[in-house]
C-alpha cells in the first residue's frame, strides 16, 4: 500500500477551513476530476474502502482510468454474501486491480463461540464495530486520505456529507466523490459502461452488507432499509455523521 506511514494529519483549524474550501470548490465538479484531485494530492497515501456496491464498483471503475495504482481494500467480515465476494475476482479481471482484504482477528465460528451466539442478533453496533470498525482502523494506518462512495440522497445522515471533509473517528480526509450524483447517475454508468455489479441487485437488494443484516427492499422503501430491518440502525459506522468516537 505505498509507504509504510504517511505524516499524520492534525485537525487544526487551519486544515479544516482548507479543506471545507476545498469541498466547497469541487462542488460543482464531476467524480472523476475530484478523484484526480484527491489523487494528485494524497497518493500514495490515499486509499479506498470497498463493499462492492454499485457506487463502489463506479468509483473503481473511475479510478482504473484516474489512478489505478490507488489501494483499494474490503472489510471482509466473514459474513459477506458469496456474490459479494466473487465480485473481487471480476474486478481482478476487468481492471487488473487486486482488492485487498481485511479481515478480523478471529474467524465468525471463534467470535459466535466467544460471545456464546451471534452477536449480531442482539448487540448488531457491537458486531459492528468488531468486525468492520476495529478492521478499518488498522487497515489505513500510515494513510491521510480515503474515498468514500457514500451519496447524500440515500439517508438524512448522509444528505450532510461534504465532498471534502475531515473524518473524525479514522483521523483522515475524507473524500466522496459521488455525493451528489443519485441512484439513476450511479445505475446510468453502470449500464453504459458494462461495469460488473451483484446480481443480488436484480433480486431486490439495494443496499448490500453482511448477508444476516441485509434483506431485499420493498416497493416504495428507502434504498437503505433493507439494512439492519427492524432496528433504528442504519449505519454500520464507518459513515455516521453523527457518531464522532
Amino acid at each position: 500500500m505505498g509507504p509504510a506511514h504517511a505524516p499524520p494529519l492534525q485537525a487544526t483549524e487551519e486544515l479544516l477551513s482548507e479543506l471545507a474550501a476545498y469541498s466547497e470548490e469541487l462542488e460543482s465538479a464531476s467524480p472523476q476530476e475530484i478523484l484526480r484531485w484527491a489523487t494528485t494530492r494524497y497518493a500514495p497515501y490515499f486509499t479506498m474502502a470497498t463493499a462492492f456496491g454499485p457506487e463502489g464498483m463506479c468509483l473503481i471503475h473511475m479510478l482504473a482510468e484516474v489512478a489505478p495504482e490507488t489501494p483499494i481494500f474490503n472489510l471482509d467480515t466473514g459474513y459477506q454474501f458469496p456474490e459479494t465476494l466473487e465480485l473481487r475476482e471480476r474486478v481482478k479481471e476487468r481492471y487488473g486491480i487486486e482488492v485487498k482484504y481485511y479481515r478480523p482477528d478471529t474467524t465468525v465460528e471463534q467470535y459466535e463461540q466467544l460471545h456464546g451466539g451471534p452477536l449480531y442478533e442482539r448487540d448488531p453496533n457491537r458486531c459492528c464495530a468488531d468486525r468492520k470498525l476495529s478492521v478499518l482502523k488498522g487497515a489505513v494506518v500510515g494513510m491521510q486520505a480515503w474515498a468514500s462512495a457514500i451519496r447524500r440522497d440515500q439517508s438524512p445522515d448522509r444528505a450532510k456529507a461534504p465532498i471534502v471533509g475531515w473524518d473524525a473517528k479514522f483521523q483522515l480526509v475524507k473524500v466522496s466523490p459521488l455525493a451528489n450524483w443519485t441512484k439513476v447517475d450511479v445505475w446510468g454508468m453502470m449500464e453504459r459502461d458494462k461495469i460488473p455489479y451483484n446480481p443480488l441487485h436484480d433480486r431486490g437488494y439495494a443496499s448490500i452488507g453482511c448477508w444476516p443484516c441485509t434483506r431485499a427492499v420493498l416497493f416504495g422503501e428507502d434504498e437503505r432499509a433493507g439494512r439492519w430491518s427492524g432496528t433504528q440502525k442504519t449505519e454500520c459506522g464507518l459513515h455516521s455523521l453523527d457518531d464522532r468516537s
